[in-house]
């Protein structure tokens, strides 16, 4: 195969801002990996939660470049757990895996969601985000793009003054993440209200690793809470489903689609709702995740929705939230640059 990387600045509507950081621009890695005349294209993208880099990730990439290039190619997962060996950060693995199953759905002439024997005749319409900001900030972004499903950025000391007022200008349904910014107590006391204000369910209100706080949060609270940061790879899967209503998957963090398809057949198992979210990213990661929109109960796919400029076409998001598919194999991207 060969290889290629290359560094994107993603530049942003406008600023991007959760409890913990703020942001007008997204650093993120596209990886590119051709055989038979056909590439397949990556992405990930920087993340300082994480320590991530795309300089950290091109290092990691290329400190085995020429075992990539000569590495013989028959399926993504095999190709996976060749990755897996490597001891990559799951970072730079998702960026790779994207492209293996690019390429390989490409070189089958297939998209993926048909390899995976799915169809795109039901699936979930994908929630647009509005981040923190003054209310009237958040009300204008609101309008900017109406959308029958909003996540709500808060984190703050007026979290239910916020949705109060969101409410008085849309119907949709309003689904809040709070990025580990509450307590149980907090938690458990603004679901009641939140409730009735018409949110679906609150996303990762507690610290990652408060498993006794979201015990509590379990048993208390009567809205459905979906595990984020709480959920990162495998092996978190087992763990949320006692504490968790669900789980959201990312790819970044979790290392691409081959580990997120065990994720979710194993949540499916246990009972528990399933998302796959993205970051601020573009098409092209955004077109890995629709492959997967058949198996999922929820989605947040709206990345490239948030940038002033693309760099790919792939799939194609609707103002009423419904998607057009690419023919083209694999998760059917294409450079626009």
């Amino acid at each position: 195969m060969q290889l290629f990387l290359k560094k994107h600045l993603l530049k942003l509507k406008h600023t991007f801002r959760i409890s913990r950081e703020a942001h007008d621009t997204q650093d993120t890695l596209v990886v590119g990996l051709s055989l038979d005349g056909k590439t397949g294209y990556g992405e990930a993208t920087s993340n300082p939660y994480y320590k991530i880099t795309v300089e950290s990730m091109m290092a990691e990439i290329q400190s085995i470049q020429s075992e990539l290039e000569t590495f013989e190619f028959s399926t993504p997962e095999i190709f996976h757990a060749f990755l897996i060996s490597k001891s990559l950060s799951n970072f730079a693995i998702c960026a790779l895996d994207l492209a293996a199953h690019d390429l390989y759905g490409k070189l089958l002439e297939k998209p993926l969601y048909k390899i995976w024997n799915t169809t795109t005749d039901y699936y979930p319409i994908t929630n647009y985000t509005i981040g923190l900001a003054p209310i009237d900030e958040m009300v204008a972004k609101m309008k900017e793009t109406p959308w029958p499903i909003y996540k709500i950025k808060l984190g703050t000391e007026d979290d239910v003054a916020i949705v109060r007022e969101l409410r008085k200008h849309t119907d949709a349904v309003f689904r809040i993440d709070a990025n580990c910014a509450w307590s149980a107590a907090k938690t458990i006391q603004n679901a009641t209200v939140l409730k009735d204000l018409g949110v679906e369910f609150l996303e990762q209100p507690l610290k990652a690793n408060d498993w006794e706080g979201m015990e509590r949060v379990m048993h208390q609270s009567v809205l459905p809470v979906i595990a984020d940061e709480s959920c990162i790879v495998e092996s978190d899967v087992e763990k949320c489903g006692l504490h968790y209503s669900g789980i959201n998957i990312k790819l970044t963090k979790c290392g691409g689609l081959t580990p997120a398809l065990r994720m979710i057949k194993k949540a499916k198992e246990m009972g528990l709702k399933v998302m796959v979210g993205c970051m601020t990213e573009s098409t092209v990661g955004i077109s890995a995740i629709a492959q997967l929109l058949p198996q999922l109960d929820y989605v947040d796919m709206d990345g490239a929705m948030l940038l002033k400029g693309d760099i790919a076409t792939g799939v194609v998001i609707y103002a009423d939230g419904k998607i057009n598919f690419p023919t083209l194999g694999g998760s059917g991207i294409s450079l626009n640059l």
